[in-house]
């Protein structure tokens, strides 16, 4: 069973926000969950109001770089998911299983706003499933636990 999960992608912006928020909502204090980036901005807001839809509040999350898990969170992680796709994904050098789950980022594209909430809506979602299909796999959740879907939470998408 996983005890520390750390999620990286480029700016821990976005995906890696919306991962570490997911997780942390799911598996409560059974695991250590952190996330972090390369090249760290802000928590971008479409990714809080993503998960503000199915009730996680991540609008207390900063956005790290990989330099900022200190020796001790260090000795938590025994999993590294990575996110990135089109893009370099950081390096983490502890000594941890490593798993790739390339998702595209959803910020960036010059579209509308409700365009780009579609695209952090997707994310979400995807991530969402892999999460739980993984924690449950890891023995952190039962078959029972999980998230309901965004429409269970009164929150529609098109």
């Amino acid at each position: 069973m996983t005890h520390g999960l750390l999620f990286l992608c480029v700016a821990n912006s976005a995906r890696s926000q919306i991962a570490e928020g997911i997780a942390r909502a799911l598996a409560g204090d059974r695991l250590t969950v952190q996330s972090a980036g390369s090249a760290p901005s802000r928590v971008h807001p479409l990714a809080i109001e993503a998960l503000a839809e199915i009730g996680i509040d991540i609008s207390h999350q900063r956005s790290k770089a990989i330099a900022e898990i200190d020796e001790i969170d260090r000795a938590t992680v025994d999993t590294v998911i990575t996110l990135c796709s089109e893009e370099v994904c950081p390096v983490y050098l502890g000594t941890a299983r490593r798993l790739h789950w390339p998702l595209p980022d959803p910020a960036g594209h010059a579209e509308s706003e409700a365009a780009s909430l579609e695209r952090f809506r997707s994310v979400r979602d995807e991530l969402a499933r892999r999460i739980e299909r993984f924690l449950r796999d890891e023995g952190v959740l039962d078959r029972a636990a999980g998230l309901a879907p965004a429409h269970q939470k009164g929150t529609t998408t098109t």
